[in-house]
């Protein structure tokens, strides 16, 4: 590079450019570039300003913590287990609240077994037989109840029997009732706590309503007018996912609880309550299905006057209550308030670009605004004195 050049670039660095506009006096092109205009900026004040607050910082990390507390009494009088009141302690699983909890509406019960041998039952395909060596010793029987003995177990002269087994005997063999044992449990209510903490703000609320009477929460019940009462009565919880208690607590089911914050500290922390959703979450549509339902089997365990084991079974059917809680909070913060109201900016030049593709390629007199647009510069060209690169520039923004 000579020292013309050498000179001509360092004295470059001192220029200062600017554009030049061109405006174009074509009405249908102004009213688009002012339609586009007014468009991102409603964009900008609905949508990212007051709809989705992106003027605030948000924390989604909430913290939270579940209590939960059942509460009603029924009587029951059945063949099994004679008289019987029963309380939470019998029919909630497990009994200390948590953010899941069981409540027990029908039952199989299977009293007074013992360990010994007794014939497989007749349901359990893999203990079906024709003869003992179908029953090998000291095998568990899949699916079944107990270890086979080796012997095959047969009614009078039927060629097909089960294997017998050491097990708790005699082995569960009633089917589901067709009526829920605890259907009064529809009346019963629960209790659920819950406390939430977002951490990014140091902010902690809890859904009950904050007073010092002590008749508030066992006169009150949950209502959409009513939040800060977190009492429902089981029956309407299933009532709102859209099913029938008495049908739900013949076979069991799973109910799913959402309590959802959405809260925005910009305002005062009363606004800041929580909103509730209810869904059956198991498989409502397929009655007939062998996956619908919810049951499990636990049992309760005794001693007679010699010291021998003995226990009562209990295949027991309910509803599964999942309280499920998330939320988010926002607070106004400068920074994602520039960066948000920088990328609107930016979006307004996008307006521009559009009108300039529309000006110059697609009207019919494009050819005319794009000479006015675009000026060619010719290295070799003379006149009146040195060339001014400066004013010959390509054109960059046209407005109406």
């Amino acid at each position: 590079m000579g020292q013309a050049g050498c000179k001509g670039l360092y004295q470059s660095l001192f220029d200062y450019k600017t554009e030049k506009y061109v405006i174009a006096k074509n009405k249908k092109v102004g009213l688009l570039y002012r339609l586009l205009q007014v468009s991102i900026l409603t964009y900008l004040v609905v949508w990212v300003f007051l709809v989705k607050k992106c003027y605030q910082d948000t924390d989604t990390s909430l913290q939270s913590s579940i209590i939960t507390k059942v509460k009603g009494v029924t009587f029951t009088n059945t063949s099994e287990l004679g008289e019987r009141l029963w309380d939470v302690a019998d029919y909630v699983i497990p009994p200390q609240g948590e953010n899941v909890f069981f409540v027990i509406t029908n039952l199989v019960v299977t009293p007074n077994q013992r360990q010994e041998t007794c014939a497989e039952s007749a349901s359990v395909p893999d203990a079906l037989c024709y003869e003992d060596s179908d029953c090998p010793p000291g095998e568990p029987v899949a699916a079944g109840n107990g270890v086979r003995t080796g012997r095959c177990l047969r009614e009078g002269s039927a060629q097909k029997g089960t294997c017998e087994i050491f097990a708790w005997c005699p082995v569960e063999t009633r089917s589901r009732p067709t009526k829920p044992l605890l259907g009064e449990a529809k009346d019963f209510t629960v209790y659920i706590k819950n406390f939430i903490r977002f951490p990014k703000f140091n902010f902690s609320k809890t859904n009950v309503l904050d007073t010092t009477d002590r008749t508030f929460l066992k006169s009150c019940k949950f209502s959409p007018e009513n939040p800060y009462c977190p009492i429902f009565r089981l029956g309407s919880v299933v009532s709102w996912t859209g099913s029938n208690f008495q049908e739900i607590a013949v076979q069991g089911g799973v109910i799913g609880i959402q309590i959802e914050w959405d809260c925005d500290l910009d305002k005062a922390p009363s606004e800041c309550y929580p909103r509730y959703y209810f869904n059956r979450l198991d498989n409502r549509f397929s009655g007939n299905s062998i996956s619908s339902g919810y049951n499990f089997r636990f049992a309760k365990y005794y001693r007679d006057a010699a010291g021998v084991e003995f226990r009562t079974l209990f295949k027991a059917y309910g509803i599964r209550f999942d309280v499920m809680v998330n939320g988010k909070a926002g607070k106004f913060n400068i920074i994602p308030t520039i960066i948000n109201v920088g990328s609107g900016v930016a979006l307004m030049g996008v307006g521009s670009f559009f009108c300039d593709l529309v000006l110059i390629y697609f009207i019919k007199k494009s050819h005319f605004y794009r000479d006015k647009k675009y000026e060619e510069v010719r290295s070799g060209h003379q006149g009146n004195g040195k060339v001014n690169v400066e004013q010959l520039q390509s054109l960059q923004t046209m407005e109406a």
